[in-house]
């Protein structure tokens, strides 16, 4: 599984970030590690330099081996608590649709 990072202009690509975040998604959905290709993690600020409330955005895709890429997208006070929230509803509809292979 391969895990991609990417970032608007309003965001720096955090070193720290961008490793902590690539374990927890390896730990996190290890589970569904067969049916993932790709990881593509996108953060995002939506109000640029200004101060706003849920303001930071985070779009996580999942490219699934011979299926269509499942993406699901975050907003939060800070990227961290973005990412969280992002991958929790990724975890959510992967338990959903592989729940659903197991009904055919």
């Amino acid at each position: 599984m391969q895990i991609q990072f990417n970032t608007d202009k309003n965001v720096t690509g955090n070193e720290e970030l961008i490793a902590s975040s690539t374990s927890y998604i390896s730990e996190e959905l290890s589970r569904y590690s067969q049916h993932i290709t790709r990881v593509e993690v996108h953060f995002s600020d939506e109000d640029g330099s200004k101060e706003g409330f849920n303001d930071k955005r985070c779009l996580v895709e999942a490219r699934l081996a011979g299926r269509k890429p499942i993406a699901v997208t975050n907003q939060a006070n800070s990227h961290e608590q973005a990412f969280l929230g992002a991958i929790d509803k990724l975890k959510n509809s992967l338990k959903t649709i592989t729940g659903r292979w197991k009904d055919y």
